[in-house]
């Protein structure tokens, strides 16, 4: 069987996520297609909009035939660490190419771009750490250093969010000596960020949340945006939980993690650098939302995006230490769920896995996943309490393997 993998999030799948899972099974001429998926924090460092177990269904339902979990320890991460984490996955799990969508939609750019990196690297690096100088972000110090080595070379932008997770798809894959086809497709219509829906059928993720958690909080204005399905998980997800999940359900959480703490223990936090700690503790005594918190801490040095990643490891309490335990490549395979095809794609090929397969929690001892137990529990406090928060916050392990038919 002939397996297709795709790096998601799914947050929450739409006819963009639709047009790419169905353009990658048709690049790759697959028999089937393996999600490997952020878990219930994500790569921007925001809480998803529903639980990995909703978004599951969501993928599943939509024709993605395995779902896996990207571990907290790559999933909050930036995207070379994001990528190296989900790359090893899906080689361990036998996936014979990885495709992913791009601005660009251009493979030969990317391995140009590689190239090009490889062979500049001493001049890169050196403009790298003169704009980092200057106090600008780390990836607007790229961005800048990458311009201005390669404005007569063509090559992808690398100042586009896919382009960038491209990028570090293929280098990942070439780091690991995988096997695995890279394949990518060119981004329909909206722009990762678009916070306004761009036509009549597609929009991002963006602006599908930005909508649901408009005044309103009307689902119908999305139903031409998303699949059937993924509309009717997010009206059950509502009659169930009674709320998705945002920043601002964690904001007092947060506030007290920050109040009741002193600078040198938020040192200890994973990517708590340069006595920002000071600023944010600051904030915290001074801000009553999350969104205003964040506009008082942010700097023209730290990004949105590397912010709310810190402000998710306060949350946690993931200390440098353990996000540094691991490597660069993961160490099991979290099942999340399957079709009928995975499932037959599991009993023919699991024993050659080059990694542990977990499809029951308890029966896994390791220390390593510990990140994903309590990642899970805290995103169980953003609902308001009562039997269902409760058993969202059980779920991590009493829910088996989802299967759909």
């Amino acid at each position: 069987m002939k397996a297709v993998g795709v790096i998601v999030e799914y947050n929450p799948f739409h006819n963009g996520h639709d047009f790419h899972l169905q353009a990658a099974k048709e690049a790759a001429q697959a028999d089937l297609a393996i999600a490997v998926m952020s878990g219930n924090f994500l790569q921007r460092g925001e809480p998803a909009l529903v639980s990995k177990w909703y978004r599951t269904k969501m993928a599943l339902m939509n024709g993605v035939d395995l779902v896996v979990e990207l571990p907290y320890q790559f999933a909050t991460q930036k995207a070379e660490t994001f990528a190296n984490g989900a790359v090893s996955i899906l080689n361990a799990i036998g996936c014979d190419s990885l495709c992913f969508g791009s601005e660009s939609g251009d493979l030969t750019t990317f391995l140009q771009t590689i190239k090009y990196l490889e062979e500049h690297r001493t001049q890169y690096d050196e403009k790298i750490k003169m704009n980092i100088k200057t106090g600008v972000s780390y990836p607007k110090a790229l961005s800048l250093s990458f311009q201005s080595l390669s404005s007569t070379e063509n090559l992808v932008r690398l100042d586009q969010p896919n382009n960038i997770l491209g990028y570090h798809y293929i280098k990942a894959l070439k780091q690991q000596k995988s096997s695995m086809v890279p394949i990518t497709v060119k981004r329909k219509n909206a722009d990762y960020h678009d916070e306004h829906f761009a036509t009549e059928t597609i929009a991002s993720a963006t602006s599908i949340r930005k909508a649901l958690f408009s005044p309103e909080k009307d689902s119908s204005i999305i139903q031409q945006y998303v699949p059937a399905a993924t509309s009717q998980l997010l009206k059950e997800y509502i009659q169930q939980y009674g709320t998705f999940h945002e920043w601002e359900n964690y904001w007092r959480y947060l506030q007290f993690r920050l109040l009741q703490s002193n600078p040198d223990e938020l040192k200890d936090i994973y990517e708590v650098e340069e006595g920002i700690e000071h600023r944010i503790i600051s904030a915290s005594l001074h801000a009553s939302n999350f969104r205003e918190f964040m506009e008082n801490v942010k700097t023209k040095r730290y990004t949105w995006t590397r912010l709310q990643r810190i402000c998710v490891h306060i949350l946690t309490n993931t200390k440098k230490v353990e996000m540094k335990m691991g490597s660069e490549r993961a160490t099991y395979i979290r099942l999340l769920g399957m079709s009928c095809k995975g499932k037959e794609y599991l009993n023919k090929y699991k024993s050659e896995f080059d990694l542990p397969l977990i499809s029951k929690l308890s029966s896994y001892k390791q220390p390593d996943i510990s990140l994903d137990i309590r990642a899970s529990r805290i995103y169980s406090l953003g609902l308001a309490g009562g039997m269902a928060a409760n058993g969202l916050l059980q779920q991590e392990y009493t829910q088996p393997p989802i299967y759909v038919d």
